[in-house]
This record gives C-alpha cells, sequence and structure tokens, in this order.
C-alpha cells in the first residue's frame, strides 16, 4: 500500500514502504531491526484507517505477539491517535489490528482474514506447509469491496484490474513476513525463498510479480546504532563460541542446516565444496581407483531416489528422482552408472531395495560394471571390517584395541563417521592449511550435483544416537528423523554408499591408508 509516512527507515526497507506488492519478506539475523522496521510500516497504516492482522504459527497470549513492539515504537515516534486496549491497538480513524497464532485458528481465520488491509507474520521460519496452504488463499478483498471495485466492469486481465485498483487508489491485501530463514525444507523457503536466493546473495533484494524479497542483517544498520544497542559484545561473544554455522543463522540470517548432535558440521561440508580445484591441492586430489556408483531406492515413506558417483576422493556426481516407482528408479539409477563408466554400482539392499537384486543383475549383464547390496543395518561382528582394528594404537602397546565391532553399532554409523571424518579432514587442510593425506579427504563437484544446497542440508542433518545403551557409535534410523522432522537424508545416503571398498581388505591389516608424501601441495 503506498502512502506516506513520517518515520526513519533503513535505507533497504525503502521498496517494501514504498512499493505494492501481494507478499513482501524480510529476512536476516539478529540486530537488524527487522521486526521495528514493520511495525513503523503496519502503525502508519493503521493510521489510514487499515485492518492489520498480527500472526505468527504459536502464539498463546499477547505477550507472545509484537503488541509491545508496536506500543513501543508509538511511544518512541510519539505517534497520536492510537489506544491500547490490552488486546489489540486502536487508532482514532478507525484503523486497527489484531493477533493471532495460526497453528491452533488457521481453519477458522479464512473468513475473519478476508477483507483485511494486511497480514504481518512474525517468525516466518516457523509457519508450516499447511498453514501456509490455507493462509495465502484467505488474505484477499471481501466479497463487497470485490463487488465495489468491479462496479459492474466486465474485466479479463490483471492489467485491467491494475487500472481498476489505480482508479480507486487502492491495493490488494499485502502480507508482509519477517524471519530468520530456518532450514531449506521450511515452508516459506522451500516456496518462495528458493527461487530468490541466487540475487539476495548478489544484491540483497528479489522481487518478482508475486514477492518481494528483502535482506536485512546488522550489517546494514549504522555502525553507531548497533554499538549503542549493546548487541556488539553478544555478537563477538557468539562469534567466538558458536560453530560458524550456528553464528551465520543467529546474526547474518543464514539457513541452520545443522541438526543437534549433527556428525557432520557445515563448516566442515562448507570446506569439502570444489575442493579439488583448488590451485594447491589440484594435484593431490587426482582421481585414483575405481569407480562407485551408489543408489538410495524410493522408501515407502514417499521419498526421492538417489544416485551417487565417487572416483578417487571425489565425489563427482549426485542426482535425486522425485517421480516413479521403485522399478523405474533402479533402471535410472543403473543407467547412470552404465553411462558414467562405474566400475561398482551399489545400492541400498535394506527395506524395499532388499528385491532389486535381481533387476539389478540383469540391468548390468553383459556391462564392466559389477553390483553389490549394501546392507547398512548389518551390525556386530556381521559388519563390515568387524575384527579389523578402528584406531592403530600410537604406542603399539595397546593390549584391548577397539575393532570395528566394538566401536560401531552398524555399516550406516561405520560409514556414516568415516564420512564425517574425511570432511573434518578436508577442512583442517583447507581452512587450517594442516597435511592430510588426500585419501582421508573428499571433495564435492558441484558440476556435477544436481543441487548443492539440498546435500549440504542433508550432509548436515545426520545426527549421532545421543545415548547407545552399549556405547557404540549409532547414527539415527530414518523413521526416528522423520519423527523429529528431519527429511530422508537420500542424496546423503547415496554419498556415503559410495565409501566401502569394492573389495574386502586382510582382517589382519591395519585400517590406515596407504602413506602418500604430499607435503608441499599444501
Amino acid at each position: 500500500m503506498t502512502h506516506e509516512v513520517n518515520i526513519k527507515y533503513v535505507e533497504k526497507l525503502h521498496p517494501v514502504f514504498t512499493k505494492p506488492k501481494r507478499i513482501k519478506i524480510i529476512v536476516g539475523g539478529r540486530g537488524s531491526t527487522k521486526s521495528t522496521g514493520i511495525a513503523d510500516y503496519v502503525l502508519s497504516d493503521m493510521s489510514t484507517g487499515a485492518l492489520w492482522c498480527c500472526a505468527r504459527e504459536n502464539q498463546n497470549s499477547i505477550e507472545e505477539s509484537v503488541h509491545r513492539t508496536m506500543l513501543d515504537e508509538i511511544d518512541r515516534l510519539g505517534f497520536q491517535g492510537f489506544t491500547d486496549t490490552k488486546s489489540y491497538i486502536a487508532h482514532e480513524s478507525g484503523g486497527r489490528n489484531f493477533y493471532r497464532g495460526l497453528s491452533r485458528n488457521i481453519t477458522s481465520l479464512k473468513s475473519t482474514l478476508s477483507g483485511v488491509d494486511g497480514l504481518w507474520i512474525e517468525e516466518g521460519e516457523d509457519i508450516s506447509a499447511n498453514t501456509l496452504r490455507v493462509l495465502t488463499a484467505s488474505v484477499r478483498l471481501n466479497a463487497k469491496d470485490t463487488e465495489a471495485l468491479l462496479a459492474g466492469n466486465k474485466v479479463t486481465t490483471l492489467e485491467e484490474i491494475d487500472a481498476l485498483l489505480a482508479e480507486a487508489d487502492i491495493d490488494f491485501p499485502e502480507i508482509i513476513i519477517t524471519m530468520n530463514r530456518g532450514r531449506r525444507d521450511g515452508a516459506i523457503a522451500k516456496q518462495w525463498l528458493k527461487r530468490a536466493e541466487a540475487e539476495l546473495e548478489r544484491t540483497g533484494y528479489y522481487e518478482d510479480d508475486l514477492i518481494m524479497v528483502v535482506e536485512l542483517n546488522y550489517t546494514d544498520m549504522p555502525r553507531s546504532w548497533f554499538l549503542a544497542s549493546g548487541m556488539e559484545q553478544e555478537r563477538l561473544d557468539d562469534y567466538d563460541k558458536m560453530s560458524r554455522s550456528q553464528y551465520d543463522h543467529k546474526w547474518h540470517g543464514k539457513y541452520l542446516d545443522e541438526v543437534e548432535n549433527a556428525i557432520i558440521k557445515a563448516e566442515w561440508v562448507d570446506a569439502c565444496k570444489d575442493a579439488h580445484k583448488l590451485p594447491h591441492l589440484k594435484r593431490a586430489f587426482e582421481p585414483h581407483g575405481v569407480k562407485i556408483a551408489a543408489h538410495d531406492p524410493f522408501d515407502d515413506g514417499g521419498d526421492a531416489a538417489a544416485y551417487s558417483l565417487r572416483h578417487g576422493s571425489i565425489i563427482r556426481k549426485v542426482k535425486r528422482k522425485s517421480k516413479g516407482e521403485i522399478d523405474e528408479c533402479c533402471d535410472w539409477a543403473t543407467d547412470n552408472a552404465k553411462a558414467d563408466g562405474a566400475d561398482v554400482f551399489r545400492w541400498d539392499g535394506d527395506g524395499m531395495g532388499t528385491g532389486l537384486k535381481r533387476q539389478v543383475r540383469d540391468n548390468l549383464a553383459g556391462t564392466r560394471t559389477s553390483a553389490e547390496m549394501f546392507k547398512g543395518s548389518l551390525s556386530g561382528k556381521a559388519q563390515d571390517n568387524a575384527k579389523r582394528l578402528y584406531m592403530k594404537p600410537e604406542n603399539g602397546r595397546d593390549e584391548n584395541p577397539a575393532s570395528y565391532a566394538d566401536t560401531f553399532l552398524n555399516n550406516r554409523a561405520q560409514y556414516y563417521t568415516e564420512l564425517a571424518n574425511r570432511c573434518y579432514n578436508t577442512y583442517r587442510c583447507v581452512v587450517r592449511g594442516e597435511y592430510v593425506n588426500p585419501d582421508e579427504m573428499i571433495s564435492f563437484d558441484t558440476d556435477g550435483i544436481e543441487s548443492w544446497d539440498a546435500l549440504r542440508t542433508q550432509l548436515c542433518s545426520i545426527p549421532k544416537h545421543p545415548g547407545n545403551r552399549n556405547g557404540l557409535i549409532q547414527i539415527l534410523g530414518k523413521s526416528e528423523m522423520k519423527r523429529l522432522k528431519i527429511a530422508s537424508p537420500n542424496e546423503a545416503d547415496a554419498v556415503m554408499m559410495t565409501l566401502p571398498a569394492p573389495s574386502p581388505k586382510d582382517e589382519d591389516d591395519w585400517n590406515t591408508p596407504l602413506e602418500q608424501d604430499i607435503q608441499g601441495i599444501v
């Protein structure tokens, strides 16, 4: 809604205040004054007689709403004509607001929201897919206003509607969302932010016919204001004590890809992105050995199928297939393996994949590619490398060195730990400049990865079991992850399944890579 405002606001918010758009999203981290700026905007509109709903996904009382923020801004800016009724704020022009928690009231809100001039959603990262689906269609002109706008005119195009709106000096109701990013699989992130991310990274602003997105962080504030706010000490303390993923989420509004107790940290994964392309590491990452392809089939939970290819320490390809039956996806994966010249094709034989053995054999008949079923559930002495020592004693005197069976619950835990160790080793090499054997590192080739963001999120969302009864390293299963609302890590699983060696090693050998002297490369 375009109107005169007698308040000061951060320059980046100028299009939000002055340009009509059905959906406006302000996204960023702590100390950016997102909520303060939009409170000023909403109050200014209310002073012209507008009706606003101020909402969030979960709200049990007025104290949990933006009520206090709006009252503080009325006082700070000296706005006149407002009355605090304790349950809403009214203006003498007839404008007012009301508050709602969306998760409990979304169905009943359908009729209530019809006819509002605007909806402000705070903490939009918490909005569920169901709320978003119902909400957006409910914010519209009511029947009376629509009839008055048309006044007998028959319109068939958006341009004709725009002309009528301009003549009547009104705009469609708008939805304003203030938020941090949360996770990439959040409803708003998937619905709207995904399309905007590249431009936001470049300019901090994105716009199309439907949405406007503004990236706003503490760095966009006047430096003197931020220092005077008292938050600089907190930011510096967080920088010192938080993981980079946690810090960037809190202060720069980045996606929080890590989950609690994640076995792989986001900064490790970031170091692995195209590490093999770094000039001083190209020779170290020169691929050697067999090419191993892996396929994670559809589960009965409706998730996607995935395919991955590793050559040496480089993950060359990661793909996903979201549609098709399990046999179609198997054909798709084996076709990829043959096209890529894979020496080994491995698929997840737990769950529904157990029935693919004949199909895989037939698909690969007459090719150079051999087939192996991967069983992540194999545990105890049945798991890979069960009797081998997990870590070689440094002094050679350990009378009770731990074997793989003494360390890991099953194959899944074993190979995800190897993947985590490889990511950490690459981080040590790339970020800290330490010498690391290239056979103990890993690099992700983004040229062959269909969605780096999706893979990164999955890799950082593999939680270690908080308390295995026998003290073994255990990874949460897919069913437990689903209960915690963590998306199925199909692409990450496909990457993990490329790590087992294609043939068993002597059980008496130490499980350490061959020594390679690359001193001077790093």
